[in-house]
Formats: structure tokens, sequence, C-alpha cells
């Protein structure tokens, strides 16, 4: 009898995270379990976030080092046989805080098992002192891309020339306004409801799943969009994009598409 193939598998964590399986191999992509450090700025989350598993040579991505993204305390508990994927830029950092990261350069592919991940370009609204990058990953038939907590930025078309379609687009939909740090103006620092359904549809991914929305909400420190979900569901709508709501620690349904990459 002939064996399935493997297929990519999706669980959507808290806030930002993923969890990423093919076979044996398990992929945490900016996977958050201590919030404490977060409630002077964030506040306190609305709801528990579901728990991180760790199994046995479990391997993790970071998009950057933002609390909120980079949980040290979690990473330090990684299994050795797994590794920490980041940008080249911030692998001192991680090593700064006892972390052996694996730097990749934008746009250099590297097998995870039967994974390809590869770093491609990102926006933080703190511009060049606070690097960041999306993750395209690759395999078992499905193709995703996760978008950190970029803004919008004019790179969407060259990621999408070189690595699209993808299933799924997993970006950021809060639009949050941050007035901390010496950075404070009334402009969105991530992409809004509508710019989250306008880059998935840049990026001719089939369906959209939003992240990091609806948890944390602290003015004036850090101010949430209003209406949210309505506002995904009405932009998907008219770029005919499947929206996936997906629940915190809930699978996510991986259209794959016709023909193909």
């Amino acid at each position: 009898m002939r064996e399935e193939p493997e297929k990519l598998r999706v669980r959507r964590l808290g806030w930002a995270g993923l969890e990423v399986r093919l076979g044996a191999t398990t992929l945490l992509i900016d996977a958050l379990d201590n919030v404490e450090a977060l409630a002077p700025v964030l506040g306190r989350p609305k709801r528990p976030l579901p728990a991180v598993g760790l199994p046995p040579g479990a391997h993790a991505l970071i998009t950057h080092l933002h609390p909120d993204h980079y949980d040290r305390d979690l990473l330090l508990r990684l299994d050795p046989a797994g590794t920490v994927g980041c940008h080249t830029p911030i692998a001192p950092d991680l090593s700064g805080d006892g972390i052996t990261a694996t730097p990749q350069d934008l746009g250099e592919p590297r097998r995870i098992g039967g994974l390809t991940v590869t770093p491609v370009a990102s926006l933080d609204w703190r511009g060049t002192d606070s690097d960041q990058v999306a993750w395209v990953v690759e395999g078992g038939g499905g193709r995703i891309i996760h978008c950190g907590d970029t803004m919008w930025h004019g790179n969407w078309w060259q990621i999408a020339r070189d690595h699209g379609p993808f299933d799924v687009a997993f970006v950021p939909a809060n639009g949050v306004i941050a007035r901390f740090e010496g950075y404070e103006a009334a402009v969105p620092v991530t992409l809004t409801p509508e710019q989250a359904v306008e880059a998935a549809a840049v990026l001719g991914a089939g369906a959209l799943c939003p992240i990091h929305y609806e948890l944390f909400d602290n003015p004036p420190t850090y101010i949430e969009q209003n209406d949210i979900v309505e506002r995904l569901r009405r932009a998907a709508a008219s770029r005919e994009i499947d929206l996936l709501l997906v629940p915190d620690g809930g699978e996510v349904p991986l259209p794959v598409r016709s023909g193909g990459h």
C-alpha cells in the first residue's frame, strides 16, 4: 500500500505565535509564553495564552527582538538538538542572551527536516535600530508566510515574485498606535485590518489568518484599532480572500491551491 505523503500542519498559538509541524519536525515561530515583562507597555492579556509545547528536537524562528515575539526564557527551554533561526544582524543579541542562534541572510533558505525556511524583508516602526524579517515556510505541499508585526512596506511585490503564491499569509491586524520609548506618533505601527488584507492580496495568498490582535490594549501606551474583525471581514470579502479567524490554540486549515505551487 502506498503511503500518504506528509502534510504541513499549522496551529495558531497566542498573539503572533505559530506551531508548524511536518512529520516528526516541529517549528515554532514567535511563540510567546511569558507575558509578565510586557505588562508595563502592552498591559495584561485579555485571556490566558495557550500552552506552547516543546517536543524533543523542536526548532524555533523569531522575526525580531520585541519581547512579545522573542520569548528568551521559552527559547532557553528548547531541546539542544533544535535550532533557533534569526536574521543575521540580531544573532549577536541572541548569543548575549545565552541562545545559540542559526543566522540567515535575507533570501537565504535553510532546511529543517522536510521544511524550508527563508527570511524575507519586513519593516519595523522603529527603523534600522530594530531589525525585523518575515519568514517563508514551505514543505509537505504547503507554503505560508509569517509577517511578525510589520508595517506596510513596498517589498510585498518582490516577496510575491520570489516566493509566492502562498496558501496562507499570517499577518498582523491590530494597527496599533504606540506611545513609548520616545517614538510617539499618531500613526499605526503595525498593519491595520484593511492593510492586512491588501498585503495578503499582493502576496498572492489564498487565505489570510490574522495574528497580533485582540489580546493587548493598554491606552495610552498601546492603543489597538476598533472593530478589527468586522473590518477584516469587509476587506477580505471585497478582495475575495478567504479569512481564517482561528482561535488561540486552533488548527489552521491550509487550503491547497489547485495545480500546486
